[in-house]
Order: C-alpha cells, then structure tokens, then sequence
C-alpha cells in the first residue's frame, strides 16, 4: 500500500506541496542520516527536514527527553506559564547564546514557525523605539506569512538594501570588498537619495571604454552621468512605496529595525564577517535596533554555535528556529533586556507558544551539540568539504560558484552564457588572485551619500552567468537515483538569481561521520558529472568521479553510509 503513495493523484492535497514533485520518496524508518523507503531503499538524507535535525533522524539523546515528558504526565501545551521543562529550555539556551548578549538576555516563546518569531521581533523593535520601518536585504527569506512579506524592501526606491555575494555581486564588490557595500546602507540611513557603491565597468567583462586598471585613482566614480534611479528592479521584486518611518532623511525618520541573516539560508550566501561588524557599528551609531535571523544558521550549523559569533558581533534581537526545537516545530526571540521597560505591550505570537515536547527535545538538543563540540567538528568537517567539492568541480563549467560555511553548503548551478548583469558592463563576481587591488593596484573612489568613500574592490577575472534552474533539479534527480536527498535553493525575495532555485543545497545533521560525508560527496560529484554529460557543452574533469565509471558500491556500503570502492 506504501508503495502506491507516491503514484496516487493529489486529490486531498494541494498542489502546492514543494517535496513530493521533487522527492517522490515515502519514507518509514530513520535514523541519524539514514532514511529509508517504503520501498526498502536507503537514502543518505542531507536535506535534514529542511535544517530542522541538528542531529539528524530520531537521535537517542532527542527521543529519550520526549519520552521523559510524556511518561511525566506533565501538560503538552502551556503558553507563557513557567514549567520545569521551559526553565530547563531557557537555562540551556542561555548557556550557548553570545558572551555580550547571554548575560541580558529575555526569551519570548512563539510558535510554531520562524514567521512568527520575525512577527514577534518585529513587534517588539517597533514598539520599542515607536517607528515603523524595518530595512531588509537582498536575497532575504525571513518567512512566508503575510506580516514577514513587507520586510526585504526598503530604501528611499522602494527596493531591498544590496546584500554582498562573491559570485554574483550586482556592484562587482567580491570577497572582503563586500563590506564595501555598507555605504549603501549608511546614505539610506542617513537620509540620502541614493547610493551606488561600484567599481569601475572592465574591458575584461565586455564593458567599453577604460578598465579599472587603467583610471586614475582619484577619477570619481560613478560618473556624472550616470543615472543611478536607471538601476534595475531585483527580478520578481516589484517596487514598492517606502513605508512609514522612512521617507524623508535624518534620524527622525530612521527605521525600527534592521533584519540580516548571517548566511542567507535559501541561496546559501554566508556575509562577511567584515559587512557584518560595520552594519552593527552603523546601526548602533544611529539607534537602529539590529535583529539577526539564526533561523538557518543556529545550533552549530555553520561551525560556531550561533553564526554571529563569527564576526564577534551582538545583536539587539535573535531569531531562533528550526534546529532549536530539536526536529520539534518551536520558535524563540532573544532580546536585551532593556530593549523594552516594565510597560512593553504584551504581543503573543501563536497558540503552540508552549510547545512542551519541542522545549524538552530542543534543550536536549543543545545540550548534545555543546557537551560533544559540534559546532567545531561542523567547521572542520565543513571546510573539508568545501575544499574537496570545489576542486571536483572545477572543470564543470555548469557548476557557477561552491560556497557556504560549516555543513550549509550550496553549489549554484548556471546556463552557458554569460549574463551581462543589470547594467551594461559592470562587474559581477568576486576579485580573484593577482587581479586589481589583489595585485596592489586601487580602484576608483566612489562618492556615496555626499561623502567620497574608497572603494577597493577589484573587478573579477570570471563574470557570473545565468543561474539554471532547471539543472538544479536535474542535479537533485540524479542525487537521488544514487540514494542521496538534498534541497533546492535561490529563491530569496530580491536576491541576485531573481527567484530562481538554481542552488543545491547541502545541510546535512551535524553527527555526519568522515565516511557518510565521503558518501555523500561521491554520491554528489556523480551527479553533477551525470548532468553535466548530458548537457553535452559541459567539459567532464576524469578522474575519480568520471561518469563513465560505474557506482561501485555493495550494499553494506550502500546501507552504513560508507564510500563506494575505487573502480578497477
């Protein structure tokens, strides 16, 4: 009866459902990354609930705290009252948060999606500082219900603040010049109408007229004529009026909030430490409470415990979701405890706000993950695998960029053409090895907000080209032939691929062992060679993962996790 699940038409579901178009799988048994078919197949499942298993599928220590609460009798659903198990939560929660926050920090419990908790934050910034404006960025996904909808846009155009990215950078501003791109935000807070942080358009992408290398260093840039209302709309983003607490300049009209994500989790884009540290400092500056969305990037995913601690900054606000409840629906709002005095007006975000069995498992969770150091074995782990996807890669010319932080790993796949980018002849991608100011050469300087800023950033040697959906999904399919599930992202609202979902993405359960990650990056790197046969105008690399080589594996391998043998 199972096995008919997949094949039966959808009439008492949507056709909305997103994974079953993609992952016809049904699945009855789980364990740690094992998932296993109502067929009897065994999958290697790196999608992780969409980030949700920390420590992958049914783990002893999860199951064990679940078990522990409904044996108690204790009640399931307890909104806003303390309970034993909350102050078990809270107390765990406060030993993992950030050094500069842990010590004032308040926990609002919201329920059950991270939606709620940016509903909830949001809430709390605006009557906190009593405006109404929350300034997002490029690419964010701070969730789907109509309230978080309003948030990536919002600059003096009506469009989301730009977002740094190597590979597709609409300003060409790559690497730790991305950081650059900070001006932008201080002219919209400061008031000013516009703003255009870039380096100067290069012979070496197909621009006219002079390369970066040849101007004069103190030339301005951008030119006077250049028509900085021309800048293109983010693809699928229309524009929109300012909303209230914005238009206008000064710091009488500055917003209520500014809402980030340390790595952007549909497109996996981590931001630099750098952007981020001046994006704190020019937020403090002005009074601009800064929410960080750790929705995606919390519990050790990205190699530290909470991915702020990257950069060493402290927010105002944590989102937390996701892994937090330990693979339970429970979402959670960090805050200073003088954000708001005695008087703040009660804001209640969802009926499971008191989610028992979520709070028990999500402390056992953190716990797990602090006492066995999994953050650092994910950094480790997690630039291993970055190092060896991108050298598999590196002659697939479908394959545009590798990227990622700890285990949130994306591979963004692309068209053969070259895209031209929104302005004719401007610089995409990140600077590489030996080129512009790598090579000690500077850029022009650009006057942002009436002020000249320095802009550093060299232009790249490889522009970005079109990002290609549908090899995404040709990727997945062929992933999960070989007993390999992973997810598709891209489709932040605003972000560079413009809606797209043209990223693989990787986020497999922190306790992954080094076999099951060879596993899967065999399983992986077949693939991409598969797909990339089949589009014939993709170069094969041979070697280990030459398409022409069989998926040698028996099926003890095949069940542990473990690396297929080498061909003979």
């Amino acid at each position: 009866m199972t096995e008919e699940i997949p094949r039966r038409p959808p009439a008492r579901e949507p056709a909305a459902r997103t994974y079953p178009h993609a992952l016809p799988v049904v699945p009855v048994r789980a364990r740690g990354l094992t998932v296993e078919g109502a067929d009897g197949r065994r999958y290697l499942d790196c999608l992780s609930g969409a980030g949700t298993l920390a420590l992958g599928h049914n783990h002893p220590v999860v199951l064990e705290a679940i078990r522990k609460v409904l044996d108690s009798g204790a009640p399931l659903n307890v909104p806003d009252l303390t309970t034993p198990v909350e102050e078990a939560f809270v107390t765990e929660l406060r030993r993992t948060l950030p050094s500069g926050l842990a010590d004032r920090a308040r926990v609002r419990f919201c329920g059950p999606a991270g939606t709620d908790a940016v509903t909830t934050a949001c809430a709390l910034v605006r009557a906190a500082t009593g405006r109404t404006g929350i300034l997002g960025f490029a690419g964010g996904e701070h969730g789907t219900g109509s309230r978080a909808q309003p948030l990536a846009a919002l600059g003096p155009t009506g469009r989301p603040l730009p977002h740094p990215q190597d590979y597709r950078c609409l300003f060409g501003l790559g690497g730790p010049y991305g950081a650059e791109l900070v001006a932008w935000t201080e002219a919209v807070l400061d008031g000013a109408d516009t703003a255009v942080p870039c380096c100067r358009p290069s012979k070496a992408h197909g621009a006219p007229g002079a390369s970066a290398v040849d101007a004069a260093p103190d030339t301005p840039w951008p030119p006077a004529s250049f028509d900085t209302h021309a800048l293109p709309e983010p693809p699928g983003v229309p524009a929109v009026p300012d909303l209230p607490g914005l238009s206008g300049a000064g710091p009488a009209t500055a917003p209520a909030g500014m809402i980030l994500e340390p790595v952007q989790g549909e497109a996996v884009i981590p931001a630099p430490d750098e952007w981020l540290r001046r994006m704190r400092q020019v937020t403090a500056a002005r009074s601009v409470p800064l929410i960080v969305d750790e929705s995606h990037t919390g519990v050790g995913r990205t190699g530290a415990f909470w991915a702020v601690e990257h950069s060493g900054v402290t927010p105002d606000v944590m989102i937390l979701s996701k892994a937090i409840g330990g693979s339970l629906p429970l979402a959670v709002v960090v805050h200073r405890d003088d954000l708001l005095d005695s008087g703040e007006p009660a804001h209640h975000a969802g009926p499971f706000r008191g989610n028992q069995l979520a709070m028990a498992a999500g402390a056992a969770t953190l716990a797990h993950v602090r006492h066995h150091r999994l953050a650092e074995r994910a950094d480790t782990l997690g630039s291993r695998i970055l190092s060896q996807l991108r050298e598999l890669t590196r002659n697939l010319t479908c394959v545009g960029e590798v990227r990622g932080r700890g285990l949130m790993i994306g591979v963004e796949l692309v068209g053969p053409e070259v895209d031209a980018g929104p302005v004719a002849g401007e610089a995409r991608c990140a600077p590489r090895e030996g080129s512009g100011a790598a090579a000690g050469v500077p850029l022009p300087h650009s006057p942002v907000g009436g002020v000249t800023r320095s802009t550093t950033g060299p232009c790249p040697a490889r522009p970005a080209r079109p990002p290609a959906p549908h090899l995404a999904t040709a990727v997945q399919r062929e992933c999960l032939r070989r007993g390999l599930i992973v997810g598709l992202g891209g489709g932040g609202r605003g972000g560079p691929s413009g809606g797209e979902r043209s990223v693989v993405r990787l986020l497999p359960p922190l306790t992954i062992s080094d076999e099951q990650a060879a596993a899967m990056l065999d399983r992986l790197a077949d693939a991409l060679a598969a797909v990339a046969r089949d589009h014939s105008r993709d170069h094969i690399p041979r070697g280990r993962h030459r398409p022409d080589r069989p998926h040698r594996q028996s099926e003890r391998q095949y069940e542990s996790g473990e690396p297929a043998e080498p061909a003979r």
